[in-house]
């Protein structure tokens, strides 16, 4: 709730209050209100179900949009077709029940909007012969006004609309071609799209042989995406020719099933070039070419729907289907549905992927939060996808894809994620590579600012021109849509940070506009776990200033599944998180976390985060059990592997603006551990174990951090520079040793630990910290933090320079020189500015909308 405070009462030393008094008033205050209990909450089980085990949504289950899919697992699909009943009654009544058709697969989408109130569904399987089984039990759930509204047209309405003409792949573009053509030669990035077309146009494909086995992914595919669209921009029939030339030496090569299916990625790699051949080339190729690429086509949509059919929608995420094949999938439906050969066969296929898409598109149907939960350097990897999808299908319905919340908030997400000229602070594989936005995120954020108007993503994409002129995958779409503008200033009361509910990361910045001034701060603790791109890292955080790391995770991403990978850069001990007794957090989304609370203000910004469930299991995930056994690494202790007797782990962070971070860690477990706390750096620690202190020297950037540790129970500081399994079998300069530092405090059950953090110029002082049993002072702000573990847990941090405090107690308060009353007992309270005026913010533990249920 938020209350505003008059500024008339401020005082400027705020504190706990602890007896009845009023500080503006002589008169006798009331007594004080009791803050009530926060309401009971069970976050046992809070995680999404890698394959989905019971039906989707029940009562105790998130809704997400409105309207919600209904999920069948699909071992509970025990005929061939499923038939669904939605309705406003528990007796079914006719008059207030849609019953659907029976489908092949395990999803219904209603295609409406749900009135508000309690809702129930239930389901029958149909088997061969066409008899019905009895109803399963009745569901219930209910739509309440605060769930975001995105609706789409059912398939017939799609169906019906489907273009006729060829090319159809980009139809979308049909209405501004013409009038793009007559001025796309003035378009600064037209000769690099014309000179990438001509690459191909030079190269002899002829004498190649089978280019099925050619490098046909990052080679072939671009260079037939070149030709594509060339011609539609130019109709320059010198690209026809080059396609066809292309096309026919691919079909005097038969491909094999046993080639084909080799891989997922060469199926669909194989659809690509034959997809954009066959669209261009329709009034060009005999019939035994078109015959042969449509066999082709065909095959890979046979093999792969009864693969899909009643998998995809209850798997979480899977990698490769949404990244490329599923968009390949659907274009080749959109190719061959008018064929009279295969038009039954297909429709059918097109609605499956049509429905797969409306109920867990565009990231996992589980997040509206805009950024990636399965990591931000593999959000780039499905961009071509979540470009193409929404301007195809809202092209073809009339109705606007982009108005999905995921697509709204994207921007936003993006740019609080990885600022201009700046690492990010995001998380999963490979986020450490890239020095500064790729082009393909900057392409993203151009299109999203031109589709939705997003302010953040528009100042992005104007930050980085040099990237989007370089990006390819929209290049055409940037020529074609050439007068489309948008606001490239980023907004004035831009918060100082973003919290991504649905996927589990918070972001913060002292100062987002302005990267070589800025400390960032990214905090992950999620729900959907340890996945397949995400990484063991609940509670973790990264930390950089002026674009540059101060403390990041560690490790290279050069395999998926090698033993660097398992040991040193997927497991929790390359994080800057905690172990308990050496072990970390299993590879399995039961692994998982979960942010309480986030806020902020001009002054403070702060959340926290609960990894106490992230410790409980092993490794259960079946890809992740082969590949440590193909690794040869066992899952005991001594790996780091096990189950650890850890039963709280909740961190508080807390951004003190500009340049100051503290971390408040309450750490609890069923008998003594050993408690290690993990801090890594790309440069060498220098320790002070006495005063428990680590100072770390950027000199490229011309930057320190110092950082003081502190821990009633006895600690001590360590650090190496080497990784348990290193990235390379002999020292290879390109992937340098980086520095890990671990804190271990020894022998007890439970413990706390608070970090104060200074990120400095060069040539800056530190704030001197001087301790007074639990308060800290480090230049104008005092820090109270409860470090007895065996006593409540509490965090205060106030200001002798603003009225600014933040609060997570129990205690009630004086704030701007006004009483306030807590409602709720252990409860987080901001006081602070925002957009000009002191206000109160206070909340309780956010508890997580899990998609998973108990029976």
């Amino acid at each position: 709730m938020k209350n505003t405070v008059r500024d008339s009462c401020f005082i400027a030393s705020i504190f706990v209050l602890l007896s009845v008094g009023n500080a503006c008033s002589d008169e006798p205050a009331p007594p004080l209100p009791t803050a009530e209990e926060p309401p009971a909450v069970e976050l046992q089980e809070a995680y999404h179900d890698k394959i989905r085990e019971n039906p989707y949504p029940k009562a105790d289950n998130k809704i997400y949009l409105n309207p919600c899919p209904l999920i069948v697992p699909q071992q509970m699909k025990t005929g061939k077709l499923l038939q669904f009943a939605l309705s406003t009654r528990q007796d079914f009544a006719e008059s207030h029940t849609t019953l659907s058709e029976a489908v092949e697969w395990c999803m219904y989408n209603p295609h409406k909007i749900l009135e508000n109130g309690v809702w129930y569904w239930r389901f029958r399987n149909i088997d061969a012969s066409g008899s019905a089984g009895e109803w399963s039990d009745a569901y219930q759930f209910e739509i309440t006004d605060d769930i975001p509204r995105f609706v789409t047209p059912p398939f017939t309405t799609f169906y019906n609309n489907l273009p006729h003409n060829h090319p159809r792949l980009k139809c979308y573009f049909d209405n501004e071609l013409p009038e793009a053509r007559q001025r796309a030669s003035s378009h600064p990035e037209y000769n690099a799209m014309l000179g990438r077309a001509r690459t191909a146009l030079r190269k002899e494909y002829t004498t190649m042989g089978d280019l099925h086995v050619w490098d046909i992914s990052s080679t072939l595919c671009n260079e037939m995406m070149y030709l594509h669209d060339a011609w539609l921009l130019t109709l320059d029939e010198q690209y026809l020719t080059k396609a066809h030339e292309i096309i026919t030496q691919l079909l005097a090569y038969p491909v094999s099933d046993q080639l084909l299916f080799s891989d997922n990625f060469l199926a669909t790699n194989v659809g690509r070039c034959y997809l954009k051949g066959y669209d261009l080339l329709m009034g060009r190729l005999n019939q035994q070419e078109k015959a042969a690429i449509e066999d082709v086509m065909i095959r890979i949509m046979r093999k792969y729907y009864k693969v899909h059919c009643g998998s995809k929608e209850n798997h979480i995420f899977d990698n490769h289907f949404w990244q490329q094949n599923m968009r390949v999938f659907f274009q080749i439906a959109l190719m061959l549905y008018d064929k009279t050969e295969y038009k039954d066969e297909i429709r059918l296929m097109m609605e499956f992927y049509y429905e797969l898409w409306t109920a867990r598109a565009p990231a996992s149907g589980f997040n509206r939060d805009g950024a990636w939960q399965n990591g931000i350097s593999y959000y780039g990897t499905n961009i071509q996808t979540l470009h193409y999808m929404p301007m195809l299908l809202s092209y073809i319905c009339k109705v606007d894809f982009m108005k999905h919340p995921w697509y709204q908030n994207a921007g936003k997400a993006l740019a609080y994620t990885w600022q201009p000229e700046s690492k990010n602070i995001g998380f999963g594989d490979g986020n450490e590579k890239l020095e500064s936005p790729g082009r393909v995120q900057i392409g993203f954020a151009d299109f999203l600012a031109r589709e939705t108007g997003d302010p953040y993503a528009g100042w992005l994409a104007a930050q980085s021109s040099k990237a989007l002129h370089d990006d390819i995958l929209m290049r055409l779409y940037r020529i074609v849509r050439d007068k489309t503008t948008y606001n490239t200033t980023l907004p004035e009361n831009a918060p100082k940070f973003t919290w991504h509910q649905d996927i589990g990361e918070v972001m913060m910045h002292s100062d987002l506009g302005n990267t070589k001034k800025n400390l960032a701060l990214g905090f992950r603790s999620s729900i959907f776990g340890s996945g397949s791109h995400t990484v063991s890292n609940q509670n973790a955080f990264q930390l950089i200033y002026k674009g540059a790391d101060v403390y990041r995770s560690t490790g290279y991403y050069l395999n998926f599944e090698d033993a660097h990978n398992l040991m040193s850069y997927r497991h929790s001990r390359a994080h800057n998180t905690i172990l308990v007794n050496g072990i970390g957090q299993p590879f399995t989304t039961k692994g998982y976390g979960n942010i309480n609370c986030a806020m902020g203000g001009q002054h403070i910004t702060y959340c926290s985060g609960d990894a106490s469930h992230a410790y409980a299991s092993l490794t259960d995930d079946p890809m992740w059990i082969k590949s440590l056994e193909k690794a040869g690494i066992e899952q005991t202790p001594e790996n780091g592997f096990g189950i650890t007797p850890l039963t709280k782990y909740y961190r508080h962070i807390a951004m003190l603006h500009p340049d100051i971070v503290v971390i408040y860690d309450e750490l609890e477990a069923s008998e003594a551990v050993q408690w290690n706390w993990l801090l890594h750096s790309p440069t060498q620690f220098i320790i002070d174990n006495n005063n428990r202190k680590l100072t770390t020297t950027n000199n490229n950037k011309a930057f320190s951090a110092v950082t003081h540790l502190y821990c009633d129970d006895n600690m001590h500081l360590t650090q190496t520079d080497l990784f348990v399994v290193p990235p390379k079998p002999v020292y290879d300069p390109q992937y340098p040793n980086q520095w890990h530092m671990t804190a271990n405090v020894e022998g007890c059950d439970k413990t706390r630990i608070l970090a104060i953090i200074q990120v400095i110029p060069d040539n800056a002082p530190t704030q001197e910290i001087s301790r007074n049993g639990n308060v800290f002072h480090c230049g104008s702000w005092s820090i109270r933090a409860e470090m007895d573990a065996s006593n409540p847990p509490e965090l205060y941090i106030s200001s002798t320079e603003t009225p600014t405090v933040l609060s997570y107690g129990s205690g009630h308060l004086i704030l701007g020189g006004e009483e306030y009353y807590r409602k709720y007992t252990r409860s987080y309270v901001l006081y602070d500015e925002q957009n000009g005026k002191y206000e109160t913010t206070e909340m309780i533990n956010y508890v997580p909308g899990s998609t998973r249920t108990l029976p």
